[in-house]
C-alpha cells in the first residue's frame, strides 16, 4: 500500500522499547511484545500502513490485550490473537478491513501484528491511543459518547492446562461489554487477547492517535542511540526528544501492590517522591506537591542497565530514574480527553484528577 513501512526486526527493536516507555508503566512485557513481534516477522511480510493513504469506509478493528500484567498465570499464546478476529467476524458478519492497536507499551504496541501477518490485513499507524491507559473505554476514542453505539467485543486467552481457557463475544453497550471482557480475563488467570469496536477509517482519523505506533519507534530508535554511550544517556535522549524531565533518582523505599479485579494497583516512593498506579503511572507528587498527573506521561527506568520499569516490574530497593513529560508532547486519542473517564481513577487510587486536568 502508498505511505507504509516494511516492519523487520530492527523495527521491532524500536518498537518494544519504544512503545514500554510510552505504556507509562503499563501497556504490557516487552517480553511478550517480542514474542508476538518476532512469530508475526517470521511468518509473513507486514506493512504498517499510514491511514491518511486508506479510504474513509475501510472498517478497522481494535487489537487489544486485557487483564493485570502482573497476574501469575497470565496465558495468552499467538493463536488467541488471531481467534478474536474470527469470532468477531464470525458474530457479526462483517470484514475487517484494517487493524489498529489500542495503545503503546511494550506488548500493547505491538497488537495487531500476527493478526496482520496471519490473516493479511493491513495493520495501520493509528493506534486509539499514543500512550497506555487502564480501561477499554478509554481506548475506545470516544465511541462511548455516541449514542445508541453497539460494541462488538471478542475475547479469547487462559491456560487449558489449568482449566484457563476461555472464549468469547459480547455485544451492547461500550460500558458493560468492556467490564465483561475484563472479567473475562480474570477468569482466564489474568490476560486475554481482544477484538472490539469496529469502526470506519474516517471516525479513526478524526480521534484516533495519528502516527502514534511511529512515534513509539522513534521513541524507541533514540533510546539505542544512547544506549552506545550509557544507560543515563538513552535515557536523556528519551528525556529530550520527548521534551521531559528527569524527575528523581534513587531506591525505591515503599512499594504497594494489589491485584484487584484485573487491574494491578499501587504505589512507588523514592526520596519525597510519591506515585500511583492503576496499571499505567496516575500521578506524580514531590513532597505532597502534584507535578504529573494522568494522562501526562510517567515512566520508570532502571538505573543501572537504563531499561524501562513497568509497574509490573517495580520491586522494592530497586535503584531508578523517574522521568515525566506533558499530555501535550504525547499522542493522545480522544479518550483522553474525556473528563467522565478519567473521574474514574479517583477512587482507584485515592487521588484527585479532575482538578489537575
Amino acid at each position: 500500500m502508498k505511505n507504509s513501512v516494511k516492519l523487520d526486526k530492527d523495527i521491532l527493536k524500536y518498537g518494544l522499547i519504544g512503545g514500554c516507555i510510552l505504556g507509562g508503566g503499563g501497556g504490557g512485557s516487552r517480553q511478550m511484545g517480542e514474542a508476538a513481534g518476532t512469530v508475526a516477522l517470521e511468518y509473513g511480510d507486514i506493512e504498517l500502513v499510514d491511514i491518511n493513504s486508506v479510504d474513509d469506509d475501510m472498517l478497522v478493528v481494535t487489537a487489544s490485550s486485557v487483564g493485570a500484567p502482573a497476574a501469575i498465570d497470565k496465558f495468552v499464546k499467538p493463536r488467541d490473537y488471531v481467534r478474536t478476529i474470527e469470532l468477531l467476524e464470525e458474530n457479526t458478519g462483517l470484514k475487517v478491513g484494517g487493524i489498529i492497536t489500542n495503545e503503546n507499551g511494550g506488548a500493547a504496541t505491538i497488537n495487531g501484528w500476527i493478526q496482520s501477518a496471519v490473516l493479511n490485513i493491513p495493520l495501520i499507524d493509528a493506534p486509539c491511543n499514543g500512550r497506555a491507559h487502564p480501561t477499554g473505554t478509554m481506548g475506545s476514542m470516544g465511541l462511548n459518547n455516541i449514542d445508541n453505539f453497539v460494541s462488538f467485543q471478542a475475547f479469547a486467552g487462559g491456560n487449558p492446562e489449568l482449566s484457563n481457557r476461555i472464549e468469547g463475544f459480547f455485544k451492547g453497550d461500550i460500558f458493560k461489554t468492556s467490564k465483561m471482557v475484563r472479567q473475562g480475563a480474570v477468569q482466564a488467570g489474568g490476560l486475554v487477547a481482544v477484538a472490539r469496536n469496529p469502526v470506519k477509517a474516517k471516525y479513526i482519523k478524526e480521534n484516533g492517535a495519528i502516527n502514534g505506533v511511529s512515534h513509539a519507534i522513534e521513541t524507541g530508535r533514540r533510546f539505542y542511540e544512547g544506549l552506545k554511550v550509557s544507560a543515563y544517556d538513552a535515557i536523556s535522549n528519551v528525556v529530550k526528544f520527548l521534551n521531559g524531565k528527569i524527575i528523581a533518582e534513587g531506591v525505591i523505599s515503599d512499594f504497594e501492590l494489589v491485584t484487584n479485579g484485573g487491574f494491578d494497583i499501587g504505589k512507588v516512593r523514592v526520596d519525597g517522591i510519591e506515585i500511583t498506579f492503576w496499571n499505567e503511572y496516575m500521578t506524580l507528587e514531590k513532597d505532597g506537591k502534584r507535578l504529573y498527573t494522568f494522562p501526562d506521561l510517567i515512566m520508570t527506568f532502571d538505573k543501572d542497565s537504563g531499561m524501562p520499569l513497568t509497574t509490573a516490574e517495580i520491586s522494592n530497593r530497586k535503584n531508578i530514574i523517574i522521568i515525566g513529560t506533558k499530555k501535550e508532547n504525547i499522542k493522545l486519542g480522544a479518550g483522553m480527553h474525556d473528563s467522565k473517564l478519567l473521574e474514574e481513577i479517583e477512587p482507584i487510587i485515592k487521588k484527585e484528577i479532575i482538578k489537575y486536568i
